[in-house]
């Protein structure tokens, strides 16, 4: 879940560095057709910028099934969901690296990718992006924490050489799984994890 709160006393969200991120990826989805470990980290570490000197992520790629539970559980919608994050809940006097973990539903990003007509890398970086900033503490419930938001998104996207990702251009034809997995969730309701 996304924490409703920021303290940008931290770090100037504009100023982009590289940090140490290490991110734990556990690949529990049926769908072959996943970004490396390289790409993830490497997207992690753009998000995470200067906010932390260092940081560990867990990152759970999942099928619709575990996603729609744990967005039950969590959120209270019945429904499978593109991301979702659970920032760690550490004092901040231990010093500990862990920022938390996002659970990524690998068809729902994959049906997003093809219904918005955006390369499915491109989309996966966004919502590894989005995540990552969701555990820093960033939201978009309220209409200036969300502008915020889309803005630094779209600067990070922009930094790994992506476009707008809120901006749906006309790209050519994304591959996308042709299973039964992908097939239930194009017929299924689906949360954008904006729906809070």
């Amino acid at each position: 879940m996304a924490a409703h709160s920021m303290n940008t006393s931290q770090a100037d969200p504009m100023s982009l560095t590289p940090a140490d991120v290490v991110v734990d990826v556990q690949r529990a989805s049926s769908l072959s057709d996943l970004p490396c470990d390289d790409d993830f980290t490497r997207w992690a570490t753009a998000a995470v910028g200067d906010h932390r000197h260092e940081a560990e992520i867990s990152l759970r790629i999942v099928d619709e099934d575990e996603s729609q539970a744990l967005n039950l559980q969590y959120r209270g919608k019945d429904k499978p969901t593109n991301v979702l994050s659970f920032p760690a809940d550490i004092p901040p006097e231990l010093g500990l690296p862990l920022l938390g973990d996002l659970v990524i539903c690998a068809p729902v990003v994959a049906i997003e990718a093809e219904q918005q007509h955006k390369a499915l890398s491109a989309h996966w970086a966004h919502m590894v992006v989005h995540g990552t900033l969701h555990l820093l503490g960033y939201d978009h419930i309220e209409d200036d924490e969300a502008e915020l938001m889309e803005n630094l998104e779209t600067r990070i996207m922009a930094q790994l050489g992506f476009s707008d990702p809120y901006t749906q251009v006309e790209t050519s034809p994304v591959e996308t799984p042709d299973n039964e997995s992908a097939q239930k969730v194009r017929n299924t309701t689906l949360s954008d994890g904006t729906d809070e």
